[in-house]
């Protein structure tokens, strides 16, 4: 019993002074790598404001003009009404005529609600501020 604990603790001393030696070897490779890359404060504040430059750029480039928009939100309105001229053109020929377009009404129904819903979301998104 007493030479099971004295290889335990061998072995035990063994494993922890090489975890020991290792952490140590990492840490000395590891800080002067650390060292040598550190620059100076304000190379990184130009480093910073370049890069807030280009994407600024990079926005403006990409933004679209307020006639755009507006031709954007014209088109999606003619859409619209047409959509809910037909819609209701289907409901007249469904209750009054007794056509049967029931199906065909209730498609035109759902697609005249999801272009409502996305040009009002559109007009809110691009103008609300005015």
């Amino acid at each position: 019993m007493l030479q099971v604990i004295s290889n335990f603790f061998r072995a035990s001393l063994f494993r922890s002074t090489g975890i020991i030696l290792a952490a140590l070897l990492s840490t000395l490779i590891v800080l002067p790598a650390h060292a040598e890359e550190t620059k100076p404060a304000n190379d990184s504040a130009q480093i910073l404001q370049a890069f807030n430059r280009q994407h600024r750029e990079a926005e403006h480039a990409k933004s679209i003009t307020d006639k755009d928009k507006q031709r954007v939100m014209f088109l999606l309105g003619v859409v619209l009404i047409t959509l809910v001229l037909t819609t209701g053109g289907l409901g007249i020929a469904m209750g009054l005529y007794g056509k049967p377009v029931f199906l065909a009404h209730m498609i035109f129904a759902g697609l005249t609600m999801t272009l409502a819903v996305a040009h009002a979301i559109v007009g809110i998104v691009w103008f609300y501020p005015f």
